[in-house]
């Protein structure tokens, strides 16, 4: 880890991202300080009483915990006067936030999940942040027509985990860059650079307690990958269920995550993850590194949404394994 470089001065040095650096630095200064701060509560979460379920349900038909409810509280606060950022998505609110006040000619939406993986909250488990930035249009309003299209208008996606270290990754169209919290110095300080992922891993992580309900073709796959014919059909399963966590050792060591559509009553199938904050800003980080991403059938950045909570299927980490499971037809 290099000591010097700080989350800021680094970006102050980028060039060729997908908007204006000026830009960029007053978002990540509002992005890093909401990693702090959600890095802060979780180290003492149990001993303050906020593990376990509000008691309420979200929008997406799930029980609430109040780790969930409180970081995306930290969401609202950090951006209420964090302007170029006038408008918020996220998985716990059912519409988008506007602040009208901070819009101007070049004004910006930010999606976003809480708090990813938030089963783990009461075991102590890993847990993460996952973001994307849109540009708005110039007039838009309240309405969110603008935003509501492929992942190719992303102009920075990326996530926080929180491990045994606190790690912020991002990219704003320039590559993907790796920062370590310290918490002595209270920054984020440059880790990795430029990351690339391997075009080949040795591991896959998936759900596979929720294998009966899959596509024969993604069962084929998993038995394929599996078989231990060879070392290219030797993967180990690591999975640990928070998505950011899962997709951090893809972008790292290579390998595949994968949650394929379930089918439902009536033989259609239905995809698990959020389109809007939780696949497109991965996706992003996955190709900026030289991977991919896939419902199974395409390209996730593709996708237009049609709804902010919209879900579909997702095969993502490196680019040999996710060819290969398109070539099983693993949603049909």
């Amino acid at each position: 880890m290099n000591a010097t470089i700080t989350l800021t001065r680094h970006i102050m040095t980028k060039s060729a991202t997908a908007l204006p650096v000026s830009d960029l630095a007053l978002i990540m200064e509002r992005i890093e300080l909401i990693a702090k701060r959600i890095t802060r509560e979780l180290a003492g979460a149990s001993l303050g009483g906020e593990l376990g379920y509000t008691g309420e349900t979200n929008v997406q038909g799930e029980k609430v915990k109040k780790l969930d409810q409180w970081g995306n509280q930290v969401f609202l606060d950090a951006f209420e006067h964090g302007y170029p950022v006038c408008s918020l998505i996220s998985e716990e609110m059912d519409s988008t936030r506007h602040y009208s006040s901070n819009c101007r000619n070049n004004s910006y939406c930010i999606l976003f999940d809480p708090i990813d993986g938030s089963s783990n909250t009461d075991v102590n488990g890993s847990l993460g942040t996952i973001f994307a930035v849109k540009k708005r249009a110039p007039g838009h309003g309240t309405a969110i027509d603008d935003i509501m299209g492929p992942g190719t208008q992303q102009v920075i996606a990326g996530y926080i985990l929180y491990g045994p270290a606190a790690q912020l990754v991002y990219s704003a169209g320039a590559g993907v860059d790796i920062f370590t919290l310290d918490r002595t110095l209270g920054e984020f300080l440059l880790w990795k650079e430029n990351v690339k992922m391997p075009p080949h891993g040795s591991t896959y992580a998936v759900n596979q307690g929720n294998m009966t309900k899959w596509h024969d073709g993604a069962r084929k796959f998993v038995a394929h990958i599996t078989s231990r014919k060879d070392k290219r059909t030797s993967y180990s399963l690591r999975y640990c269920g928070a998505l950011a966590a899962d997709f951090h050792r893809c972008i790292l060591e290579g390998g595949i995550f994968m949650y394929p559509a379930e089918v439902v009553e009536g033989g259609k199938p239905k995809g698990k993850l959020r389109l809007m904050y939780e696949l497109a800003p991965l996706s992003m980080l996955a190709e900026q590194a030289g991977g991919r991403a896939s419902t199974g059938k395409g390209r996730i950045l593709d996708i237009a949404a049609t709804a902010i909570h919209e879900r579909q299927p997702i095969y993502i980490g490196s680019a040999e394994e996710v060819a290969l499971a398109e070539a099983f037809k693993v949603e049909g």
